[in-house]
């Protein structure tokens, strides 16, 4: 079985349930949450399904559809395609018609899965095959379609309220810009530095596209903010948000306790939320930030959370917890509540001074360089967007001062106990030196001294030709974007590795004709050889 096979295994969920003798299901945020077909089989088995209808979730779901309500009640939206593209030459026409840039999206996606901007005419081909992939992959049906894309947007959204009772209320905003490969990493509510206007504008329309569908429980409006204050709605995400504890901290109410409640047939009638404050929350993620968020499995050597007024820490990870390269990377939630804006910054930076993770790289270096970055902290302005973060963010920091706590000198100690390999990362053959018993509990293989793989997996060698391809990632091939024995120039992709929910492309390191050795499906650590380029 597949790790894909046991979180989305609607079979399996369900003999749990009754097993438990359970009268309801609560999805969460994983996938299955915004599954029709999931819940309408937890509604078939005489189960209450806390969410909306499966009705609504197919409706909202098919972002093509969502964008025709939106149209229907007067929504901001940007160009896009009224219809699923069949194929890139489409996409294509499209950017011609519209200009560039355009955003290639996942049709029944969501989480940044089968989403591709294109700034290139040449790069849509490539770009509308990946997302396909993705899509596919992700949600098992690879349909795309086209918007215009934006520039420098904010990512803004409406939490919203629905009854049985045909009520709809907008709980509030929250900013979720700060994001990596369309990925979140700190959101806050509510949404700062925005205009009342906009402000009701975006409540206004978040309300009218639920109502329309008549929307039951929690979900979330998202629509992109564009620094001249043109509003273009995105999608509506039909289930409670990882980052939804902001809002409960800003508007005093408690969003998992009424889906609870609406499930069981109360009425939001009366209820209005408070505006008490600002909060931030940090997605602690095992990647690491000097490696462009490369994600890491590993296990957790020492954990040391951090306490006080305003300060809220959700975690399933303790001490000896293994994180593994099959699920997803975040391993905590650090959420930060204060009466302003600027006393949340200072408490945030206490909070991140304090919280220790070891055993595995975070993001906790770079949420720290975020809190010191005036883009993001000044008082009367705010500058970053959602590609901020690569575009210039990164730009602007010492890769010393993104190294996971404490791995500097691991990597510095040159004694026999380190294991030394090659990895490649955005384009870059780096030597990295990883403790012996850390690089042996990676994955589910073993490496011995000699750090040869002896599962059958892709083997591992510490001594690489120049021709190598190179895992730069551990985790799963997914795909060659290459034919064995093509000719390919250095720098261009040749393989897909997913790990951790991610798709990252490996690049030839030179020039000449590929010989393919790993197989779609095979398990590689970083650093393994996946094949070779014979020059």
């Amino acid at each position: 079985m597949t790790s894909m096979e046991t979180y989305l295994n609607i079979p399996a969920l369900l003999k749990a349930a009754a097993s438990g003798h359970a009268d309801a299901v609560h999805p969460g945020y994983g996938f299955l949450s915004e599954n029709a077909d999931f819940a309408q089989a937890v509604q078939d088995a005489g189960l209450t399904w806390i969410g909306p209808s499966p009705q609504t979730i197919r409706m909202l779901g098919d972002k093509v559809e969502a964008r025709a309500v939106a149209a229907k009640v007067g929504a901001p939206m940007a160009p896009g395609t009224t219809q699923p593209v069949k194929d890139a030459q489409e996409a294509a026409a499209f950017a011609r018609q519209h200009g560039l840039p355009i955003v290639i999206k996942a049709v029944h996606g969501g989480g940044g899965r089968g989403m591709k901007v294109v700034r290139d005419l040449a790069d849509v081909e490539p770009a509308f095959e990946s997302a396909v992939h993705e899509a596919e992959a992700a949600f098992g049906n690879g349909e795309c379609f086209i918007e215009r894309f934006l520039d420098h947007p904010r990512h803004v959204e409406v939490q919203v309220l629905g009854d049985t009772y045909g009520g709809v209320i907008a709980v509030g905003t929250r900013d979720c810009s700060l994001q990596r490969r369309n990925q979140k990493l700190i959101e806050e509510a509510p949404a700062p530095f925005l205009l009342g206007s906009i402000t009701q504008r975006l409540e206004d329309a978040a309300v009218a596209i639920c109502s329309e569908v008549g929307y039951v429980g929690a979900g979330t409006v998202e629509f992109l903010v564009a620094p001249d204050g043109t509003l273009s709605f995105m999608e509506v995400n039909t289930r409670i948000q990882v980052e939804h504890p902001v809002t409960e901290m800003t508007s005093g109410i408690d969003l998992v306790s009424w889906q609870l409640r609406i499930a069981a047939g109360a009425s939001i009638a009366g209820l209005k939320p408070a505006h008490d404050g600002h909060a931030m929350e940090f997605r602690l993620n095992a990647e690491d930030p000097s490696l462009g968020f490369a994600p890491f499995p590993g296990r957790i050597t020492a954990l040391r959370a951090p306490s006080g007024p305003g300060i809220r820490f959700d975690t399933g990870i303790q001490a000896g917890s293994i994180v593994s390269d099959h699920f997803d990377s975040m391993l905590a939630k650090l959420i930060v509540h204060a009466p302003t804006r600027e006393e949340c910054l200072q408490r945030a930076r206490r909070a991140l001074a304090e919280l220790r993770i070891d055993g595995v790289p975070t993001v906790v270096p770079f949420d720290r360089a975020v809190l010191a970055d005036p883009d993001f902290t000044a008082e009367h302005g705010f500058h970053v967007y959602t590609r901020w973060i690569e575009e210039v963010l990164l730009k602007r920091l010492d890769p010393e001062q993104l190294k996971p706590d404490g791995m500097s000198a691991r990597f510095d100690d040159a004694d026999t106990g380190l294991h030394r390999t090659w990895i490649e990362w955005d384009g870059r053959r780096v030597e990295v030196g990883l403790p012996a018993g850390l690089v042996s509990s990676l994955g589910t293989a073993g490496v011995a001294g000699d750090g040869t793989s002896h599962d059958g997996g892709v083997e591992e060698t510490t001594a690489h030709d120049a021709g190598d391809i190179l895992a730069s990632i551990t985790g799963t091939v997914a795909r060659w974007l290459v034919d064995d024995g093509a000719e390919v120039g250095a720098g261009t992709p040749v393989v897909v590795l997913e790990a951790m929910k991610m798709e990252i492309q490996v690049t030839a390191p030179i020039g000449g004709v590929v010989h393919i050795a790993a197989q779609p499906g095979d398990s590689a650590r970083s650093g393994s050889v996946l094949g070779h380029i014979e020059s």
